[in-house]
């Protein structure tokens, strides 16, 4: 079993990383701030602007440290990648599974009854736990209607069928997000999805936590071979991460949606670490990003039973086992690509 490595997020746009020995180095004005050795790294995420020197980047090409761009408010820039690891029989398996619609409904199928099943449990536990606080008719209703299209799915034969479902099934979650939002309504609400630019605190969150979990799956599916690039259910397209944003499907509500409601109905972040540009659009502050970070980093030690494995693993380890179950899928040896149903 891989074992969970450390990631480094520079959350500071000034600051500039380099190499010294075997060790990465973070700059700011100047002066060293942080020191870290490269073996305790399994990826480097950067919100900065000043960027990493080639020395660093060729040391993490050559020892497989994942270093990914992103600007200061979340938006996904690039990675560098060194030698290709992966299996070529693999890749190649995956490539002609994706021309095959037939072959693609099934695992598409899967991401998303992982999905629809995982959204539906954010509602059960927001009754289970705060059943005075919420509408319990209005959230029972919803969480019977994903019920009914999680049969649906399974009768799938195409893949803008499975589209539609997961549209309408995203349009009742969505629906009924802001009154898992307990705390703090005057600053956090919640109406509709909203990014590029994200217009409201809340949408700002998400999509902030939506781009974490990105590079987790992307790195998780170079990993074990896989290109994360070529997708069965998201449609190909030039610099489009299209099997990282399947993967992900089954994870949002998990990693990303719940995470976003515990910091707010926790107050762990508040209104005031959000402005609104000239554009509308909304940007979080470097406080707020910090704390975010903390608390995903915090919530990747936890560990779980995984429902297929049946073994105890940090929560943070859970793409990485469902990228390498996708890729015994795809070899030839597993019946079906067994989604990730939190309990």
């Amino acid at each position: 079993m891989k074992t969970l490595s450390n990631v480094l997020y520079i959350t500071s746009p000034e600051v500039y990383l380099s190499l010294d020995g075997e060790n990465v180095v973070v700059r700011k004005d100047e002066h060293t701030s942080t020191r870290l050795p490269l073996h305790n790294l399994e990826n480097i995420v950067c919100f900065n602007w000043q960027g990493v020197s080639p020395a660093l980047m060729g040391a993490c090409a050559e020892r497989g440290i994942g270093l990914a761009f992103l600007s200061p408010n979340g938006r996904f820039l690039g990675r560098v990648t060194g030698k290709v690891y992966g299996n070529v029989l693999l890749r190649k398996k995956q490539y002609l599974i994706s021309e095959h619609e037939s072959q693609c409904v099934p695992i598409a199928s899967s991401f998303l009854i992982g999905k629809i099943y995982n959204s539906r449990k954010v509602i059960e536990r927001a009754l289970r736990d705060h059943g005075l606080l919420v509408d319990k008719d209005t959230l029972g209703r919803a969480s019977a209607f994903l019920k009914e299209i999680l049969k649906g799915l399974t009768t799938c034969k195409h893949i803008p069928e499975l589209m539609a479902f997961e549209g309408s099934a995203a349009k009742i979650y969505f629906s009924v997000f802001d009154q898992l939002i307990l705390q703090q309504k005057e600053d956090f609400h919640f109406e509709e999805r909203s990014r590029r630019p994200p217009l409201d605190n809340m949408n700002s969150l998400l999509s902030f936590l939506y781009t974490l979990l990105t590079n987790e799956a992307m790195s998780a599916l170079e990993a074990v071979g896989l290109d994360p690039y070529v997708g069965f259910l998201h449609a190909d397209r030039p610099g489009r991460p299209s099997l990282a944003l399947d993967l992900m499907e089954e994870l949002r509500p998990v990693f990303a949606d719940r995470l976003a409601l515990s910091l707010v109905n926790r107050k762990q972040i508040t209104g005031k670490g959000f402005t609104q540009k000239e554009s509308g659009g909304i940007l979080m502050d470097d406080d707020t990003r910090k704390t975010v970070i903390t608390a995903w980093q915090e919530r990747k030690k936890e560990e779980i039973e995984h429902p297929y494995l049946k073994e105890r693993i940090p929560f943070g380890l859970i793409p990485h086992v469902q990228a390498l179950l996708l890729a015994r899928y795809l070899r030839g040896d597993l019946d079906a690509y067994p989604p990730f149903f939190w309990n």
